[in-house]
């Protein structure tokens, strides 16, 4: 059985090189239609991944509390006596936030207070620009931190409110050239903080930066948030300096954009994802009893986001997929036309070949394996043109796109299954023909 099977290949074999040009435009449509479709697998894969690691930089099951630094309400025809007169007090969002969230929603693992600041980092004659980033230790298990060297704080670092800090990879790449960060000093704004800890680095696009509003990890000097409330600047706290400043703006007919929020986010870890829309509900009710039913907060998922942005794309993907693929069963579409013209130009081959012996099964099967021959060869230049598309889409439009060995699995099935599919009305056709009829053909 196989030796018939090759024979009646290698007579196709033999049909197609005689008319291989003519071959080739038929595995046209098969090629396009292979090669869209590993590019658009391959963007779809793309994004995949691209969803799972910004998840991954924003952390699982996590719910971002943010402050609203400045909020206008009232009615439209509320006078501005009327404003004044309902206005209400909020303290902000701050640390008694975070512990009483904590302690009244027990599906919660954890909270994590973040405070920011603009500060000029220095060092050995070289400064920057940089951000001190006040925390507690469950910050670094929001987003998945890594030491490369040295240890993470203390309890007695945390507590008692000690000058030191856990830097970034650039920052110690940057600062700590000659030699090794640790237990060196680094000065931070007006303090000298010593060096416990350096991270590993974070690969991290400015795509995802600017997409998901994070700042650069690798950059970033933390410390513990009490170092940072007792040793920098509280802002729940209203100083001389505070009033005079607020009187000055005012003076000058500046709006008041002062930051009275001891806290720039609050990073709340639910033990199971299921638990993250009610507890970012009761979340919501609890902050508004605290604030004084002033809104100057906003509770945002990010894996509520993410999940809606990759369910998007993978519509999308679906649809260019769909597109994709009219160009296969126009390809195949194509190949059964060209073997029926193919079997009409060779019925006198087809007659000698019945008269020879041959069976109608032969005949059928060797137009048959044609047919899959130009498919399948159309489906292996699709898929090394494809790669070449995925690499060119991610080079010049930096949409990043991963072509799998799942794809390529795919295409060779596809294309074999449109040979098979569309060759199997003209092989049929060619085992129909009469061998009398077919002799005396001109």
């Amino acid at each position: 059985m196989t030796r018939h099977i090759i024979f009646n290949f290698l007579i196709a074999f033999e049909a197609i090189i005689q008319n291989k040009f003519r071959a080739f435009l038929t595995s046209l449509g098969i090629i396009f239609g292979v090669a869209s479709v590993i590019a658009m697998l391959a963007i779809g894969n793309g994004a995949r991944q691209e969803i799972l690691s910004q998840m991954q930089l924003l952390g699982v099951n996590n719910i971002i509390v943010k402050p609203i630094v400045k909020q206008e309400e009232g009615k439209v025809e509320e006078t501005a006596q009327d404003k004044t007169n309902e206005k209400r007090f909020s303290p902000g969002l701050t640390l008694a936030d975070a512990e009483s969230v904590l302690e009244g929603i027990p599906e919660i693992q954890f909270v994590s207070p973040e405070i920011v600041m603009e500060t000029m980092v220095v060092r050995s004659g070289l400064k920057r620009t940089g951000k001190l980033v006040g925390i507690k230790q469950e910050y670094f298990s929001t987003s998945d931190f890594a030491l490369e060297s040295g240890t993470w704080f203390s309890s007695h670092q945390l507590n008692d409110a000690m000058p030191v800090c856990i830097i970034g990879y650039g920052v110690a790449t940057k600062f700590f050239v000659k030699e090794p960060p640790l237990g060196r000093r680094i000065k931070t704004g007006n303090l000298w903080l010593t060096v416990i800890g350096v991270l590993e680095e974070r690969k991290i696009s400015e795509q995802n930066i600017q997409h998901l509003g994070i700042r650069d990890y690798n950059m970033d000097i933390y410390t513990p948030v009490k170092t940072m409330l007792l040793r920098y600047k509280n802002r729940a706290l209203v100083t001389k300096q505070d009033i005079i400043s607020n009187a000055r703006q005012r003076g000058g007919n500046e709006p008041d954009k002062s930051n009275f929020n001891q806290l720039d986010r609050l990073v709340v870890r639910v033990a199971d994802s299921k638990y993250i829309q009610p507890v970012s509900e009761v979340m919501s009710r609890m902050l508004q009893r605290r604030h004084n039913d002033v809104v100057d907060y906003e509770i945002i998922i990010p894996e509520q986001l993410l999940k809606q942005e990759q369910r998007t794309k993978n519509i999308f993907n679906i649809v260019l997929g769909a597109i994709a693929s009219i160009s296969l069963v126009v390809g195949g579409i194509g190949i059964m036309n060209i073997m029926l013209a193919s079997v009409m130009e060779r019925i006198r081959e087809i007659g000698i070949r019945l008269a020879l012996g041959a069976t109608k099964r032969d005949i059928s099967l060797q137009f048959l394996l044609e047919a899959i021959t130009i498919s399948l060869t159309g489906g292996i230049l699709g898929i090394f043109l494809g790669m070449f598309m995925s690499w060119g889409i991610e080079k010049f439009t930096h949409i990043t796109t991963i072509v799998s060995g799942i794809s390529i699995v795919v295409s060779f099935v596809v294309s074999f299954s449109v040979g098979l599919t569309f060759g199997s009305f003209p092989a049929r056709r060619a085992a129909e023909q009469d061998p009398i009829v077919s002799l005396r053909y001109e």
